[in-house]
């Protein structure tokens, strides 16, 4: 977290003590600092408010990746320096690939900086922050060749809070010193070049057109989308399943929303995005159903326990997960993943419009959104159709598909119909939630059956645990059954009017 100021070339130093916090100033250092910065030749990443150098001199030589968090929060990745200055380390080129995708990694600007650092110390000795003066000169090293200098301040945190940051606001302020316009050095030495970037997409107004509520929805999707991407690739916890619910998301809605659109198109992103969603999400099932079954495993009582079974779905399910696990990282390192992307872009910034899509909101949204409840209500009507010797599992599996779709749409008219959105979605989720629980039983059942089937050696010891942990989920299952209808009967959801 960091605050940077531009100021004139003759301007005196603040009193840094004069920061509420700040107890002491520590010792001044001189360094000299050499950063080639790296970027396609588009400068696709500084489009997304990233950076990429390669820096020598200081104490953090290396590679390092900054990616933006939220305004004046950055994650930095670091990696050593290598042998082939040119040479971008692998990990940080797989972290932007989804806004990289094909092209290659070139240097686009050499900057050196004089810097005086000055640590900001509290009252116990903590350092909070340090104060940098720096003196920058830069060449762009794309055409036409440019050159600038300018001088700076900079402020980021070590230790301290937040709040620092804003107490040397008001400070700096007070001396005639506003933050800097532009987020980086980098920004700063392409000047003109420096592209505009993507911010959110604004809220709807509930007086415009249809459209704009599909487009603001699907534009914070594929935001999320890519946001998560660097995070799948590094194995971060929640990763994938937040990667895969913005991907069945945007497929939902558009689906929800298809009148608004061209047919051949949302075919083909639906389509895709559930390629996506199945490559990139296997292995998390994998992973969810082996935390389950170990928790069921441990709450049973040690004499109920027959047989390795723990140990053989560790094993079995373990090597599935890192199989899927590789298969869906390779997905996302390949063409089709990148072609999916740009057909993204192309749909937020060229929308496909036809149908009602220019008709004002409300009323548009509103049918399109109680077309899906009348769709969910169709299928729980289905269920009183089952034969009795007939198992409902595949009946109730539509009921929960067209409650999760309900819900994406109800979220989507957020904007429009408010707090009757909000509680349409979360009924919509309940019934979700709960017709989840049934579906994740019949799952493992499934996979059950198939271990006791391949688990072979103390295969007759292991089938009666087997057994009992097929018969805890039939129980999951019967209960989540009569939660559900429960539920409908109690509260079904509402139309929007």
């Amino acid at each position: 977290m960091e605050r940077k100021f531009d100021v004139g070339a003759s301007v005196a130093l603040p009193a840094l003590t004069t920061i509420a916090g700040v107890d002491r100033v520590g010792t001044p250092s001189d360094q000299n600092l050499d950063a080639v910065y790296f970027d396609t030749a588009t400068l696709a990443l500084a489009a997304r408010g990233i950076t990429l150098r390669r820096r020598t001199g200081g104490k953090d030589a290396g590679w390092h990746l900054k990616l933006p968090v939220a305004a004046g929060e950055r994650r930095e990745i670091n990696e050593p320096l290598n042998k082939d200055p040119d040479c971008v380390p692998a990990r940080l080129k797989d972290l932007v690939l989804a806004h990289t995708r094909n092209q290659e990694l070139v240097a686009v600007a050499h900057l050196t900086t004089r810097r005086t650092a000055i640590p900001l110390i509290a009252a116990d000795g903590t350092v909070l922050a340090e104060f940098s003066d720096d003196r920058v000169e830069s060449r762009i090293l794309l055409e036409p060749v440019d050159k600038a200098a300018w001088r700076e301040w900079e402020i980021e945190l070590i230790d301290g809070h937040r709040k620092l940051l804003e107490a040397a606001d008001v400070v700096l302020a007070r001396a005639g010193h506003l933050p800097a316009e532009l987020p980086s050095k980098l920004a700063r030495a392409l000047g003109a070049r420096y592209p505009a970037g993507t911010g959110p997409a604004p809220e709807p107004p509930r007086t415009g057109d249809a459209s704009a509520v599909l487009l603001w929805y699907m534009n914070a999707q594929v935001e999320a989308l890519k946001t998560h991407d660097p995070g799948v690739r590094e194995g971060a916890p929640d990763a994938v399943h937040q990667l895969r619910v913005a991907a069945r998301r945007m497929r939902s809605v558009l689906a929800s929303f298809r009148k608004l659109t061209d047919k051949g198109t949302t075919q083909f992103l639906r389509g895709e995005l559930k390629w996506l969603a199945g490559a990139v999400g296997a292995a998390r099932d994998l992973e969810v159903m082996r935390t389950h079954l170990n928790d069921l495993i441990s709450a049973e009582r040690p004499d109920l326990i027959s047989g390795p079974v723990k140990q053989h779905i560790d094993d079995q399910l373990g090597a599935a997960h890192e199989a899927a696990l590789a298969e869906g990282l390779a997905a996302m390192t390949g063409d089709r993943y990148f072609r999916l992307l740009d057909a993204l872009d192309d749909f937020l910034a060229y929308p496909p419009l036809g149908g009602p899509a220019d008709k004002q909101a409300p009323g548009t949204i509103a049918r399109l959104v109680n077309a899906d409840r009348k769709r969910l209500r169709r299928a729980v009507k289905g269920l009183k159709e089952i034969p009795d010797d007939a198992s409902p599992d595949a009946a109730l599996h539509e009921v929960r598909k067209s409650a999760k779709r309900l819900r994406y749409a109800a979220e989507a008219a957020l904007p429009i119909f408010r707090k009757r959105a909000s509680r349409l979605a979360r009924t919509a989720e309940e019934i979700q939630t709960i017709l989840g629980d049934h579906q994740d039983s019949v799952v493992i059942r499934e996979k059950l059956q198939s271990l006791a089937a391949e688990s072979g050696e103390g295969g007759n010891a292991n089938a009666f645990t087997y057994g009992r942990l097929h018969a805890l989920e039939q129980l999951r299952g019967a209960e989540a059954r009569k939660r559900f209808f429960r539920v409908w009967r109690k509260s079904p959801p509402k139309p929007l009017h």
